[in-house]
């Protein structure tokens, strides 16, 4: 019996074993009697300490320590050493790694005769693992430890196994190599080349190899090999088939028969020299569908089998084939030249008249299209200039010598017109606005417009899971999405002819978990709405699918779209936090799926929209512009429109204001700001002060700050930089509380009521050209509401009452022919104008657009307002 203080002195001198794991277990179970060491209670010092060290890590280490250096290692590093373990835990080294003894043993005496330390990379050590004697490479570093005296006691060796690495590398760059062999115009010498790369640098995965190529008498012939020969008999195979007794010519026969992979013994069908040889894997050769030959590569015994393996070996094979295909390809090409040898020089001499007609055709080509964009740049500039020649025009009645300089300046404009006609082909990021939207609902509701748009040729269906979730987007930009979706679904099918054409819309809740296959890396998994559009068109190949979301890639006609749909309907979906994915099939349509994250929030309620003429008012509007011009003008805008103007030069000086106890209907501030506050946070704080105030922010950069967290809030809203007085009055009439008569819906007067005041919707992606147009239509009396796209004149359309719509022809997305005949489906009465810089388009010739007025870029103030007249009288003298 031990006393007490016997057991607690034995624990505290073994502790540094109680914590390893397998290995620390194994040791402490060890009889260590009869070894030189004794006890480990009294082992050294410098022991313990190394073995408390390794015994825990994680990393794969051992220790060599004593004259018989006596192996200590951890749980990590008996992995490393296979079937080694755990026989060698606790055993001289010359035991425990006898069949590498001769590469281990220098290196470990080599450190503690010098006491220096030891390093290398990919070092190759033979060892057992797996039942057979594998080559393995380890990055090594082996250090001394030295005992109380300063001696060398030992090897402290850390090492990571690199073995998967370097084999890997190693069978990459064999292939690799074989890759650059080209340019080889005989079989039988692309397979000595091949063989060649294998018994250069590939003999560590294929010992040997040998390759049998086919004749024309349907016999397969040994051809090339390395590492070994084939016996006498089987340099030739015939084809035998069930007749084949021997099983080494059945073997071959059967694999370029049956074109499987085989695997036999060794021994059945060589004699090799090389040690390292082990099974042999027959692997058919192909060119296209028909089997060339026979690729006999064998494995090294010292590597470890498997599916790697086995696909290195296939990926051989394949590079053998190609090799010989071209080979075979260059072959019949010279005994082409060399038969016919006149034909080829006049076929040559003839491809190369060709090849000129087609570059110059090429030429032609595009210069026109370059003369055809520099056209329609050139007219948009021409209608800026004409644009402001006419407000200027104006501006200097009276001088003649002005009126003079002004004409002639409109007769260049005029020249500048003839010439870019004469030039002319017609070529070819957004705020959202989001609510809870659902989309069952939404999608329903887009049913009527759908049917419209694509026709009574397309049958369409529509599929609605039970309980759709609420979705957080732009419902304007969401029907816009799917409004594209179905547009390119209608081009598609139209390409594919007569046959059935169905477009497919699929609403459904749907769970990405983790590794789901839609998930991109930037997508978070969770809950999502799907929405499908799918049609029975033309579908897309693979190269199309990885470019049809780049902008302005397109594969219609040319004409029939700019290539920008899909990239939007992308943008706007990654802009709501979704993604979107594509499947498709040539010759079997494709699926468009849009995934929107869930909302749990209750549905938003459709907000009222006022059709009456802008107004000013009589409210109190505090504008708050640290740039002096900028409110000086600012201020007198607004109090043009007849409101009470208090400014402010700073978010400072505002509260002042408002703390004075002025009345204030409004805050009119602009969102970047010197001092301590910016533009938000004076809102913030003068809500808090006058609860439920009316906000409206002006800033000059699109992507503002104040909308990045969605929606701006009720009573809160945006105007660009730079607006004009119109857009002004409109903007504040939207965020003050609603007043004045109600309207009815028809044609508004002037508050002389002596003519009617037309509602237009101008519809121009050139903002130069848009606020221009703009401009003079405003001066003529009218109520302007401008849109860069067709997507949002289609909003304005479903929000409003328009009297007549002008829109450019080239618009991007949708373009203005496709939003007229949308216009018109919803509106019949509609009046249309058609601006454009090139000729009339043959649409206008006859059919439901025949009655649209054309008016060409460049025009002028009186073209423009006679256009807009006529399109009124010809809509209202409609039955």
């Amino acid at each position: 019996m031990y006393a007490s203080d016997d057991v607690n002195a034995l624990l505290a001198a073994t502790a540094f074993l109680q914590d390893g794991g397998d290995a620390g277990l194994r040791l402490r179970a060890t009889d260590w009697s009869a070894s030189s060491l004794g006890e480990p209670s009294g082992w050294p010092q410098g022991l313990k300490a190394a073995i408390g060290l390794l015994l825990p890590s994680r990393a794969q280490i051992c220790l060599f320590w004593g004259p018989e250096l006596i192996a200590f290692y951890n749980d990590g590093y008996s992995v490393a050493i296979g079937d080694n373990h755990p026989s060698a835990l606790g055993k001289p080294a010359r035991e425990g790694w006898s069949a590498l003894w001769d590469v281990l043993e220098p290196l470990l005496q080599g450190v503690i005769r010098t006491g220096q330390g030891f390093e290398d990379g990919g070092h190759l050590f033979a060892q057992k693992r797996h039942g057979f004697i594998e080559h393995t490479y380890f990055d090594i570093s082996y250090n001394p430890v030295r005992g109380a005296e300063g001696r060398v006691e030992g090897v402290f060796c850390i090492v990571s196994e690199q073995t998967r690495r370097i084999v890997d590398e190693r069978r990459l760059n064999t292939l690799r190599i074989l890759s650059l062999r080209q340019g080889i115009g005989h079989a039988d010498e692309a397979a000595r080349s091949f063989v060649d790369v294998l018994a250069d640098i590939g003999l560590a995965d294929t010992p040997c190899s040998m390759v049998y190529l086919r004749q024309p008498d349907g016999t397969l012939r040994f051809t090339a090999g390395h590492g070994g020969e084939p016996e006498p008999d089987l340099h030739q195979v015939r084809p035998l088939g069930d007749l084949a007794v021997d099983p080494r010519l059945a073997a071959l026969e059967r694999v370029a028969r049956t074109g499987l992979v085989e695997t036999i013994d060794c021994h059945l069908l060589a004699r090799s020299p090389v040690e390292a040889a082990n099974r042999l894997v027959l692997l058919p050769l192909h060119a296209g569908r028909e089997i060339t030959g026979v690729l006999v590569a064998t494995e090294n015994r010292h590597v470890q089998p498997g599916a790697d393996y086995s696909r290195f070996f296939e990926l051989l094979a394949a590079q053998l084939s190609a090799l010989l295909s071209a080979a075979r390809v260059l072959a019949e090409e010279r005994h082409r030249t060399a038969a016919l040898e006149q034909q080829v020089a006049a076929a040559l001499a003839e491809r190369a008249t060709t090849e000129a007609q087609l570059r110059q055709s090429q030429k032609m080509e595009a210069i026109g299209k370059l003369t055809g964009g520099v056209a329609h740049d050139f007219n948009n500039l021409l209608q800026v200039v004409s644009g402001n020649l006419e407000l200027l025009s104006r501006d200097v009645a009276g001088n003649e010598r002005a009126e003079r300089r002004i004409g002639n300046a409109l007769a260049g404009v005029a020249r500048g017109a003839r010439l870019s006609g004469q030039l002319l082909a017609f070529s070819r990021k957004q705020t959202l606005v989001p609510r809870v939207v659902c989309v069952e609902r939404l999608v329903a509701g887009l049913d009527d417009m759908l049917r419209r748009s694509l026709g009574e040729a397309i049958e369409i269906r529509t599929t609605i899971r039970d309980r759709i979730w609420n979705v957080l987007i732009d419902p304007a930009q969401m029907e816009n999405a799917l409004l594209n979706l179905a547009i390119n679904a209608r081009d598609a099918m139209e390409e594919q002819g007569d046959g059935r054409r169905q477009l497919a819309i699929e609403v459904d809740n749907v769970r990405l978990a983790e590794g789901d296959a839609p998930l991109q890396p930037d997508v978070s998994a969770g809950h999502y709405v799907m929405v499908a559009v799918t049609d029975t068109g033309s579908g897309m190949t693979p190269d199309i699918i990885e470019q049809v979301f780049e902008p302005f890639f397109s594969t219609k006609q040319e004409g029939r779209g700019t290539g920008l749909g899909l990239s939007m309907v992308q943008g706007f979906v990654s802009q709501s936090g979704g993604h979107i994915r594509i499947e498709s099939e040539p010759g079997h349509g494709t699926t468009i799926r849009l995934y929107l994250p869930r909302t749990t929030r209750a549905e938003d309620t459709d907000p009222a929209i006022s059709a009456s003429p802008v107004q000013g008012g009589t409210e109190t509007i505090l504008l708050v512009e640290d740039d002096d011009g900028v409110r000086d003008i600012a201020a007198a805008m607004v109090g043009e429109l007849g409101y009470r103007v208090l400014s402010a030069k700073d978010a400072a000086g505002a509260l002042d204001v408002i703390g004075s106890g002025a009345d204030v209907d409004l805050l009119f501030t602009d969102v970047i700001m010197p001092g301590w506050l910016r533009g938000p946070e004076l809102a913030r704080k003068a809500r808090e002060r006058i609860p439920g105030l009316p906000v409206l922010f002006t800033s000059g950069y699109a992507d503002d700050a104040i909308l990045q967290g969605g929606p701006l809030d009720a009573g809160v809203g945006l105007l660009a930089k730079p607006y004009t007085r119109e857009a002004l009055a409109q903007k504040l009439r939207q965020v003050l509380p609603m007043s004045g008569p109600d309207h009815d819906g028809g044609p508004a007067r002037d508050m002389a009521g002596s003519r009617t005041v037309l509602r237009l919707l101008l519809v121009e992606d050139d903002k130069l050209i848009r606020d221009n147009s703009a401009e003079l239509l405003t001066e003529d009396g009218h109520v302007v509401t401008r849109a860069a796209s067709a997507e949002r004149a289609i909003e304005v359309l479903e929000q409003g009452q328009i009297d007549v719509l002008i829109t450019d022809l080239g618009l991007p997305g949708i373009d203005g022919l496709e939003l007229a005949r949308i216009a018109r489906r919803q509106r019949p009465l509609l009046g249309l104008v058609f601006s454009t810089g090139t000729d009339s388009p043959d649409i206008l010739a006859s059919g439901p657009l025949a009655d649209a007025v054309l008016l060409r870029k460049p025009y002028d103030r009186k073209s423009l307002v006679a256009a807009v007249a006529a399109a009124s009288v010809v809509r209202r003298s409609v039955p």
